[in-house]
C-alpha cells in the first residue's frame, strides 16, 4: 500500500517550484515532513501561488537556469537528494509560438541536465520526470491515449515534450536501465490541470477570476472544445504515489504514466463556466471564436490512466463539481476584500482533497 510518510525527513529537490504546479508539490511535501529544495530561474507569473502562499518560508530556493549543466551538478553532488520532481519547463503553448527555441531548449535540454545530475548521487533517488499529455501526437480520436502511444505534436510546445521523452529513454537505457542502480526513473504525464493561485496567460480559469473580480467580462476562445478538467492536487498525488511505488521497488523503473480526470469530467469550456457559476456570482462572457490570430489548438485531448490504476493503485478523487469547487473557493478567498492567508487555505486544501480521497477509498490515502 502507498504510503505518503515515506517523505518525512527526507530531502527532495523540485525543479520548477515556483510554478504553478511545483508550489503546489512544494506545499504538499512540506505538510509531509520532507526538507524541499527548490530550482528555478525565475518566478513565472505575478501574482503567483509561490508568492502568495508563502513557500519561501519553508524551502531552500536555488535560483538556477534549469539548463546550466555546472551548477545543477555540484547542487545535486552537494545536496544528495532521495527524491526529484522534475517540473522545470516552458509550459505554455502560446509562448512556444513565440519563442520556439527557447521553449525547446529549456524542456529538452533542461530535462537532459537534471538526468545527468543524477549522475551525482552516491545513494538510492528516485527521479519523476514530468512531461505532458501534449508529448502525444494527438490525432484527436474519442479514446484516451496510453502510453504506448506515438509522441509528437504539431505545436512546439508539443514537440518539445516529445523530445523530452526521448531524452528520459536516451538516459535511461543507457545509464539507468539496470535493476541495480541507485537511480531509479519514473516518467509522469499529465496536462491541462485547474486550481487555486494559476496566473498563466491564457488559461481559462486565471482569465475568468481575474476579469470576474473586477466585473468584467472575459472573451472565450472555442466554447466547444473539450478539456479533462484536473485538480492540481490530482496529477500531484499520481507524482507522489509514482515516487513511493519506486522507492519501495525497482519494478517499474523506467515507465511512465499517464495521470489524467475522470472520465466524467472531460467537460466542455462553456459547460465548465456554467459550473463556475455555482459558485461565483455575476459571471460574463462572450465568444471571440470568429475572426482573430489563433495559434493551433487540440479539440479534444484524453488519457487513459489504466496503468497508473493496475500498477499503481492510483485513482483520481475528484469529480467535476469538486473539482471545480474547490478551484472557485480559492480564487473567491483569494480576490474577497478580507485579509487571508493564502497559506492556510492552500494548506487546507490539501487537508480537504486528502479526507475526500480517503473516504472515496484511495489507496494513498487510505494509508
Amino acid at each position: 500500500m502507498t504510503d505518503f510518510s515515506i517523505f518525512y525527513g527526507k530531502t527532495v529537490i523540485v525543479t520548477g517550484h515556483t510554478g504553478f504546479k511545483g508550489s503546489w508539490l512544494a506545499l504538499w511535501l512540506n505538510k509531509l515532513g520532507a526538507r524541499v529544495v527548490g530550482i528555478s530561474d525565475y518566478i513565472p507569473t505575478k501574482p503567483s501561488n509561490f508568492e502568495v502562499s508563502d513557500v519561501t518560508s519553508f524551502i531552500l530556493d536555488h535560483r538556477i537556469d534549469i539548463r546550466n549543466e555546472f551548477e545543477i551538478a555540484t547542487l545535486f553532488d552537494e545536496i544528495q537528494p532521495d527524491f526529484v520532481f522534475h517540473l522545470a519547463a516552458q509550459a505554455l503553448v502560446r509562448s512556444s509560438y513565440e519563442s520556439p527555441i527557447e521553449t525547446m531548449s529549456v524542456n529538452s535540454l533542461g530535462t537532459a541536465v537534471v538526468l545527468e545530475a543524477l549522475k551525482k548521487v552516491k545513494k538510492q533517488v528516485v527521479a519523476i520526470m514530468i512531461t505532458s499529455d501534449k508529448a502525444y501526437d494527438n490525432v484527436e480520436w474519442v479514446w484516451g491515449y496510453r502510453e504506448h502511444d506515438r509522441l509528437g505534436g504539431k505545436d512546439p510546445y508539443s514537440a518539445s515534450k516529445g523530445m523530452a521523452e526521448l531524452v528520459i529513454k536516451s538516459y535511461f537505457e543507457s545509464y539507468f536501465s539496470s535493476k541495480d542502480s541507485n537511480v531509479r526513473i519514473g516518467v509522469a504525464r499529465a496536462g491541462n490541470v485547474i486550481g487555486g493561485g494559476d496566473w498563466a496567460r491564457d488559461r481559462i480559469i486565471p482569465d475568468c477570476m481575474k476579469a470576474w473580480s473586477k466585473g468584467d467580462t472575459v472573451d472565450i476562445r472555442s466554447p466547444s472544445s473539450t478539456r479533462p478538467w484536473q485538480h492540481v492536487l490530482e496529477p500531484l498525488s499520481g507524482y507522489l504515489t509514482l515516487a513511493c511505488t519506486l522507492s519501495m521497488s525497482s519494478r517499474y523503473h523506467g515507465e511512465a504514466y499517464n495521470f489524467g480526470p475522470l472520465s466524467q469530467n472531460n467537460q466542455s469550456v462553456s459547460q465548465l463556466i456554467d459550473e463556475m457559476c455555482l459558485y461565483w456570482k455575476d459571471v460574463r462572457w462572450r465568444d471571440v471564436s470568429e475572426g482573430g490570430d489563433h495559434f493551433h489548438e487540440a479539440g479534444l485531448l484524453k488519457l487513459n490512466c489504466d496503468k497508473a490504476l493496475l500498477e499503481l493503485k492510483w485513482l483520481p478523487t475528484l469529480n467535476f463539481s469538486e473539482t471545480i469547487k474547490m478551484t472557485t473557493d480559492w480564487y473567491r478567498d483569494y480576490y474577497q476584500p478580507a485579509d487571508c492567508n493564502l497559506k492556510t487555505i492552500s494548506s487546507s486544501q490539501i487537508d480537504q482533497y486528502s479526507l475526500i480521497a480517503k473516504e472515496k477509498g484511495i489507496c494513498w490515502a487510505s494509508s
